[in-house]
């Protein structure tokens, strides 16, 4: 299971950031005025988010900085805890496979070029 740590970190972080709420297809579809916006996007499909997009304007260094940062500070609380990290990557992976309870897409004959 899970570290329950682990999921305390990732709600902290989707809420501490604000993101708007969109489904994959509506992200696809207005990825220019995401790309355009300041804030960041909760990317979700079946309601169930499955990534963020955080938009940068100018700033590379200051948010590789903190993304280092953050990273560096990820690395010493797993560290701290003995996580095996991946352990927790199989562990998600296989609970993402039993919670999706939808079906495999059916793939469309292609046609024939005449």
């Amino acid at each position: 299971m899970m570290h329950n740590w682990v999921l305390y970190l990732i709600i902290r972080l989707e809420c501490a950031m604000e993101a708007t709420k969109v489904g994959i297809r509506e992200f696809r579809s207005g990825l220019a005025e995401f790309i355009a916006s300041e804030s960041p996007v909760a990317v979700t499909r079946h309601g169930q988010t499955v990534g963020f997009f955080i938009p940068t304007k100018g700033q590379a260094e200051a948010n590789l900085a903190a993304l280092q940062k953050a990273s560096a500070e990820l690395d010493r609380l797993l560290a701290a805890h003995s996580v095996d990290v991946e352990a927790v990557a199989a562990e998600f992976k296989a609970a993402r496979r039993a919670g999706s309870t939808r079906p495999a897409a059916k793939k469309k004959p292609r046609r024939q070029p005449a």
